[in-house]
């Protein structure tokens, strides 16, 4: 049976604002901004990005199969004759409508989540959970900033019953942008912690960065980590705008309380109280981290009107997605490692998070807990000496060898007990032949720092180098 279209050839005329050149697509299954990920029947976007502009793989994208491609005033002569063209004047905002118009004509119960620390992983959880009631549409991996978000609401198809949208920051006033398209039912701040603080003058200013979310809310349901230092200052930003407002973590007085977890075969077997009542079920993940989400992810559901001890169940098939979290386990000399990637982002509570998976998991007859580290960005003038304020949690995970890659981390290799340290380089690239001849069986290496580290190619080389001898 066909798929119905996304979008008709005439829906998007009236909803991008556009003008036709050439032949009028008749419809389009799809939309892109990335012709290496374009499929064929995709509605291409030339997007003007940092690095390069959209308009350069117009053709391209027609050569891959695009149906319709959105374009400039500026740029209609040069690609007149490359396919069907839809022509605005500012295409950024074109696709921003675009978004708002796949909002207004869907009934879906939306969810927007944002957070220092953890709101890919919640947003990860929640569309696997409501995915077991009906459509669930999601952000993918983290398009949570001024292109992602409109992207992924232009393409919710009208059926969706329920949307999950990521919102990401690190500037005062976007996420206010970004939650007017969105415009959620429930609003979910996951934690606060000193991330971009190179834009921001304190932890308080990113709380209000983050309480932003709140201000798209109409009568909704706001839900905040009680545990959260700044708890309160949210709650107060979330009452003129929220209905109700929810909160959970391992505070007595948290309405989702997270009361015990212990792992059970690599994962986590959750016991909590949501709003009196308890629930005993399992995360196919380890973390502390991930369990307190959960309870974030139930609360959803509960606003949603979704049986909460249904819902628990789906976590059971929850993976991390890499670079968050993700475990492989490769074969070395008569047996195994296990690595831990990490690499996607990073801040000092996010690493204190990974520390404490890394300590809660016993290495193999024989090996080690080794820790990987490439610098935190965006942490500002306090940068190294947040760095350097990590090294009791390494010692309190129980680390035996410490590599780290960067200026900031030097801070905290030299800080680590001297026993601790392995090796420290200046790149990612100079770490790996220290990294990958240290590995032995038994040995369990977790990867962590922010992704402009580019301490991922570490990983990348693990994957390499024992790809052909994966462990099942």
């Amino acid at each position: 049976m066909r798929q119905e279209p996304l979008w008709s050839g005439l829906a998007l005329v009236g909803a991008l604002q556009a003008r036709v050149s050439g032949a009028l697509a008749r419809e389009v299954s799809g939309v892109s901004i990335d012709t290496r990920t374009l499929e064929p029947g995709d509605l291409f976007v030339a997007i003007k990005g940092e690095a390069r502009d959209g308009h350069e793989f117009v053709r391209a994208a027609f050569e891959k199969g695009a149906a319709a491609a959105v374009i400039d005033e500026e740029h209609v002569r040069e690609l007149s004759g490359a396919g069907p063209l839809l022509v605005v004047r500012d295409v950024q905002r074109s696709l921003e409508l675009l978004g708002m118009r796949a909002r207004d004509r869907t009934s879906a119960f939306i969810a927007a989540i944002t957070g220092s620390v953890g709101k890919t992983s919640t947003k990860d959880m929640t569309r696997l959970m409501l995915s077991r009631f009906g459509a669930a549409h999601a952000s993918v991996a983290s398009y949570n900033n001024q292109w992602g978000v409109p992207l992924t609401l232009s393409r919710m198809p009208a059926s969706t019953r329920y949307g999950v949208f990521e919102l990401g920051m690190n500037h005062a006033g976007e996420i206010a942008g970004l939650v007017a398209q969105v415009r959620p039912h429930v609003a979910v701040v996951t934690r606060v912690a000193a991330v971009h603080l190179e834009h921001f003058e304190s932890v308080e200013g990113i709380a209000d960065a983050k309480a932003e979310i709140f201000t798209g809310l109409e009568g909704g349901v706001a839900v905040i980590n009680r545990d959260d230092d700044h708890y309160a200052r949210l709650a107060e930003a979330a009452s003129p705008y929220a209905g109700h407002i929810f909160d959970f973590g391992e505070s007595a007085s948290a309405q989702a309380r997270l009361l015990d977890y212990q792992p059970v075969d690599g994962v986590h077997e959750i016991t909590a109280d949501v709003l009196g009542r308890r629930l005993v079920y399992r995360i196919g993940a380890p973390g502390k981290h991930l369990a307190l989400n959960s309870l974030a992810a139930l609360l959803i559901a509960l606003a949603f009107d979704i049986d909460v001890e249904t819902a628990a169940q789906a976590f059971a098939d929850f993976t991390p997605t890499p670079g968050r979290g993700q475990r492989e386990s490769f074969v070395i000399d008569a047996g195994a490692f296990t690595l831990i990637d990490e690499s996607y982002n990073a801040n000092p509570t996010s690493m204190r998070a990974a520390f404490e998976l890394l300590g809660a998991t016993a290495p193999g007859f024989g090996g080690r807990r080794i820790a990987v580290l490439g610098d935190m960005l965006e942490l500002g003038p306090h940068g190294a000496d947040l760095h350097a304020g990590l090294a009791e949690d390494l010692e309190r995970a129980k680390v035996d060898l410490l590599f780290t890659a960067g200026p900031l981390m030097s801070r905290l290799y030299y800080a680590a007990p001297e026993t601790m340290r392995a090796a420290h380089r200046a790149t990612p690239l100079e770490l790996e032949d220290a990294v990958l001849s240290e590995l032995r069986a038994g040995d369990v290496i977790m990867v962590k720092g922010s992704n402009g580290s580019r301490i991922s190619r570490i990983c990348a080389a693990l994957k390499e180098k024992f790809a052909a001898k994966t462990a099942s």
